[in-house]
């Protein structure tokens, strides 16, 4: 049935084309183009012939559903999972992974050009050494029971906002959350809830945990981190200490003698940074993320670590170094920076700025006010935590001209 607010034009509800894809989208949807209108076709890759449906026109683009692939690519490989393209999880599993590499490295390329309007290298993806199995932590979830009965229990089916997929097993999770997931699905089932629910299984060195109060163990280049399982932490432990190295020397290499790690959490770029430098100080809003990263430095017996909860709206206020000797390392959440805490950086003026983003999006977006407050950009570095996924981790370096 055609839904009520479906625009007929250019393509009518359901009809069936048969299209070339040509690129890919950052979201992992395939690119072709009809009489110069786009449309996205999720699970198609370049090169191939696919026929497609389509369920939904907007202004200047449609989007449909891959019903037949024609002509494959000779990148196309078979999924280890039976739930690839209904799970919502995973985009990639259809695609050979160095070419998922050299995609996600055209996707930042291509990034920089048309939001930040710069042409500059993006140096290779950064591999990931585990491509299945690497997930130290996994939430599936399920809706509100009815008649009693918990049923899905999951993630996200693709392409929607509230469907669900029931998942036994999950490929890309470590050996040790699927055979917890099992145990986690009977309970629920046995379980009373009103309501629905979201299940924590989180990996550390200390084995499985589900209570999101309980201390997660986890190592990281020598260093012991303790944080609450339902925190934020970068799940993929095999690329980590690969991945903070690489922040950690960019922001080494400035010369400046202090560092300050702002949006800091548990204080994992700035505990593994403090032998680097001569002070160490971590800036976050949050109070309790801030115990949690001093908790950490004293586990580390790191002398030159301070963790400061600031407010939004000073956060460099208690910053005694000026910024010509500091360099600053940003890890933001999804949304990137706020402009107010931009124009807090530019004013206290480090001398380079390391900006670690797991959205490439808005860090493009706030790479056009760093150019603006005269930042060059140097190194673009991305990194792969996220195999058979659109996501992505990406270390770029500013450098503020000496004046």
């Amino acid at each position: 049935m055609q839904p009520r607010k479906f625009v007929p034009h250019p393509f009518a509800y359901h009809q069936e084309l048969e299209v070339r894809i040509e690129n890919l989208t950052n979201e992992g949807s395939g690119v072709a183009r009809v009489d110069g209108w786009v449309v996205f076709v999720p699970f198609a890759l370049p090169g191939e012939l696919v026929r497609c449906r389509i369920y939904r026109n907007h202004k200047n683009y449609s989007n449909a559903d891959l019903v037949e692939v024609l002509e494959p690519s000779a990148d196309r490989v078979s999924p280890r999972c039976e739930l690839f393209g209904q799970c919502g999880g995973c985009q990639y599993q259809h695609l050979a992974y160095d070419r998922q590499l050299e995609w996600k490295r055209r996707q930042v390329e291509e990034l920089l050009l048309h939001m930040a309007r710069l042409e500059h290298p993006v140096q290779p993806v950064i591999s990931s050494p585990q491509q299945y199995g690497y997930r130290s932590k996994i939430t599936p979830h399920f809706h509100r029971p009815k008649g009693g009965e918990v049923a899905e229990i999951g993630f996200l089916r693709a392409g929607t906002r509230n469907a669900m997929v029931d998942v036994e097993s999950c490929p890309i999770a470590m050996p040790a959350l699927n055979e917890a997931l099992g145990r986690a699905r009977e309970a629920a089932r046995a379980g009373s809830y009103k309501n629905g629910a979201t299940l924590l299984l989180r990996a550390g060195v200390n084995g499985v945990l589900t209570r999101p109060d309980a201390i997660t163990v986890e190592q990281v280049g020598g260093m012991r981190f303790e944080f609450l399982a339902g925190d934020f932490f970068q799940n993929n432990p095999f690329i980590l200490a690969d991945f903070v190295a690489h922040a950690v020397d960019q922001a080494a290499a400035s010369g400046a003698r202090f560092l300050v790690d702002a949006y800091c959490g548990s204080g994992l770029f700035g505990i593994c940074a403090a032998p680097r430098f001569e002070e160490v100080i971590g800036v976050e809003i949050s109070e309790t993320a801030v115990a949690r990263a001093a908790h950490n430095a004293a586990l580390n017996h790191l002398a030159n670590c301070r963790f400061l909860a600031a407010d939004a709206s000073a956060i460099f206020s208690q910053v005694p170094h000026a910024g010509q000797e500091t360099v600053v390392l940003i890890d933001p959440p999804r949304a990137g920076c706020s402009e107010a805490f931009l124009q807090q950086l530019f004013q206290f003026g480090p001398r380079r700025v390391v900006y670690v983003s797991c959205n490439p999006a808005t860090q493009m977006r706030d790479l056009v006010l760093f150019t603006a407050a005269g930042y060059r950009l140097g190194a673009v570095q991305p990194f792969d935590l996220f195999p058979q996924t659109k996501h992505l981790e990406c270390v770029m370096t500013l450098e503020r001209p000496i004046s």
